[in-house]
């Protein structure tokens, strides 16, 4: 945890090791440079600071900045993108490639997370053979837009960002998946740039500090 260039404000994280919405913001904190302290928290019984910071939804990661709470992971990637803009920005500096990175990670969490990840994750019988085949499905619109990237290395371009840190959290899930799944993702034939930037990100230090999920 680096220490933060804008005085001894404090950033807490209310957190849980398993959930990949959480480590987004770890590492979001981590590539800033951000000092903070990390609360583990438990799925029941849950913390009276997390009921006091999330009474809505009750619900990990929670930002308390300075004594005051930021909720949901993309909203919390984006305020520490403002809140720190000194160092290594996580937001494309252009207003269609912004709107191009937050159309994506809306993806992964309306659409790729329930369909897919959690299809997998929590069904059996023909919904679990479903959300293979969203899994597939997903993936392949991911690979392609690596591929229309032209070359570029990460999701949302030249740089690791905003689209990276909210994608990369469900890698190390992936296994989990084709365990319980009993099937292999075709990474080498039908997605190698995913595959590659997967590779790419995990050797990155904010994302080694943070390992999103089971391994």
């Amino acid at each position: 945890m680096a220490k933060m260039g804008q005085g001894e404000e404090q950033a807490k994280v209310l957190s849980l090791w398993v959930s990949p919405f959480s480590m987004r913001v770890l590492i979001g904190l981590e590539e800033k440079g951000v000092r903070y302290e990390c609360q583990e928290e438990n799925l029941d019984p849950k913390s009276e600071l997390l009921l006091q910071m999330n009474p809505i939804h009750k619900t990990v990661p929670v930002l308390i900045h300075n004594g005051k709470p930021v909720n949901e992971s993309l909203i919390i990637l984006e305020y520490i993108d403002e809140t720190w803009p000194t160092s290594n920005p996580l937001m494309p500096s252009n207003p269609y490639d912004r709107a191009v990175v937050r159309f994506w990670a809306d993806f992964l969490n309306k659409k790729f997370f329930k369909d897919a990840f959690y299809g997998i994750l929590k069904t059996e019988g023909e919904a679990l053979e479903e959300g293979k085949r969203y899994m597939l499905k997903y993936l392949g619109y991911l690979e392609g837009e690596l591929s229309a990237g032209r070359g570029k290395p990460y999701l949302g371009g030249e740089q690791f960002g905003y689209l990276d840190i909210a994608f990369i959290p469900y890698a190390s899930w992936f296994h989990s998946l084709e365990t319980i799944g009993k099937w292999k993702i075709p990474w080498e034939s039908e997605f190698p740039r995913l595959q590659q930037w997967m590779k790419k990100c995990m050797q990155r230090e904010s994302v080694k500090k943070n390992p999103p999920g089971p391994s």
